[in-house]
């Protein structure tokens, strides 16, 4: 049995994650944590409020953070360090951060980090890269809960490293030299223009707009529920086991 400890457990995701671990018939959450939430209880699971003391109660084998980013450095560092696989799924913090932990921590030891586990959002980005290639005028629109703590999304910062990647040429982006509002015409990701939209109702929709001589190309992901997370997070539980160092990106693992 694979035994995962939850940070961030009583947060809408954290608590899709900890059904979905305890749904597998070779994992099991030892221990929630949640410093807002301790003496709470998660899928019947009590939460805690250190990470430091649950791991040395519960000896896990993984931890998974789906919390935010002002925090998540600080568990992925202590759980590392203490010779536990990390699997993250909170943005809005540089990979270089990442880097230095995966490299302080004992070898063996895997930092597994993905803007997005909807195996649909990563065909998206791939799907993304190979348009570029054909059509590099192009322009990304995110849309998230009004709650997310970041903008651009890892998701959306991601594609536009990609099509960075792999167009060969970098068009100019029209229409900023004539914004009559700030911020207009969007930010600038990697050379690509992108809009990021929070509204309440929402969860995690990503469209990527290409644009040529008389046509438009549209690739649009949603994810309508977090349970589409799941199986991606899953599938990374059972990866860190065989892998080490900093892995970014769900498509290492599909």
């Amino acid at each position: 049995m694979i035994r995962v400890v939850v940070t961030g457990a009583s947060g809408k995701m954290g608590r899709e994650v900890v059904r979905a671990v305890t749904a597998e018939p070779d994992m099991t959450v030892v221990a929630a944590v949640d410093p807002l939430h301790a003496g709470e209880a998660v899928e019947g699971i009590r939460v805690t409020g250190d990470l430091r003391d649950a791991i040395e109660a519960s000896s896990p084998d993984v931890l998974v953070d789906f919390t935010r980013p002002e925090a998540v450095a600080a568990n992925v560092r202590a759980a590392a360090s203490s010779g536990i696989d990390c699997v993250v799924g909170t943005t809005g913090v540089p990979i270089a951060t990442f880097e230095e932990i995966a490299e302080g921590a004992p070898e063996g030891v895997c930092v597994f980090v993905a803007p997005n586990f909807a195996i649909g959002a990563v065909l998206m980005m791939r799907f993304a890269r190979e348009a570029a290639r054909y059509l590099p005028h192009v322009e990304i629109v995110e849309l998230h809960h009004d709650r997310k703590a970041d903008a651009p999304s890892g998701t959306a910062i991601r594609t536009a490293e990609g099509i960075s990647q792999a167009r060969t040429v970098v068009p100019a982006a029209p229409g900023r030299e004539s914004e009559v509002a700030d911020g207009a015409r969007g930010a600038v990701v990697a050379g690509v223009t992108v809009h990021s939209v929070r509204l309440p109702g929402l969860v995690a929709h990503q469209e990527v707009i290409f644009g040529g001589p008389g046509q438009t190309l549209t690739i649009r992901h949603d994810s309508l529920d977090r349970t589409s997370f799941m199986p991606g997070v899953v599938m990374a539980i059972r990866a860190v086991r065989e892998r080490s160092g900093l892995v970014v990106g769900l498509e290492e693992i599909l």
